[in-house]
């Protein structure tokens, strides 16, 4: 999509056009959609959080200043939309696994080389609290200090959690690796 017809949406979508924000929502959903999967703990509540942060993105849009990227501003509300559900939902920073995703994780298929697909369906896999620190750390570039403050743990909690998840990945794909030889 042009620049130009991006802009003539958005400025749609600033009056209210209802019309205007179904295309915006069609425009990014699907993007925005796999970061929210990426920190919920199922789909539903991806769906969940992906809806909140368009209408956050509709409410709070003349805070948008053109500096940047829309898209860039869109996945920023979707980030810390997900962050809030978080908080709401916060459970104990070290789940125990699921019997059902392990067995999942077992019947992905794999090749010589993990496919990126593989990848991020295992970093679905971990648990809650290791997949936001994680995704938060690694993915959307916060520092411990950030990831802290946003989630209400102590520094050394993020560096933690981010080493066990790490550590956890490492296990599941040399396991996936073993099988695949």
């Amino acid at each position: 999509m042009e620049k130009q017809q991006l802009e003539s949406i958005w400025n749609k979508c600033l009056n209210g056009d209802r019309k205007a924000q179904f295309a915006l929502y069609q425009l990014f959903s699907k993007k925005m959609y796999a970061v929210c999967l990426r920190y919920a703990p199922d789909e539903q509540q991806a769906k969940d959080i992906l809806q909140v942060g368009f209408i956050k993105v509709f409410r709070k849009g003349k805070h948008f200043e053109n500096k940047g990227s829309l898209e860039g501003w869109i996945r920023r509300i979707m980030v810390h939309t997900a962050i809030e559900n978080h908080r709401r939902n916060q459970m104990s920073s070290v789940e125990s696994f699921d019997e059902s995703h392990e067995s999942l994780a077992g019947t992905m298929e794999s090749t010589d080389n993990v496919q990126y697909k593989d990848l991020l369906a295992l970093i679905q896999l971990l648990p809650l609290g290791y997949r936001t620190v994680f995704n938060m750390y690694v993915i959307d570039g916060y520092s411990h200090r950030e990831i802290a403050e946003k989630l209400n743990i102590s520094e050394g909690n993020s560096k933690s959690q981010l080493s066990r998840a790490r550590q956890w990945l490492q296990e599941k794909l040399l396991k996936m690796e073993g099988k695949a030889s």
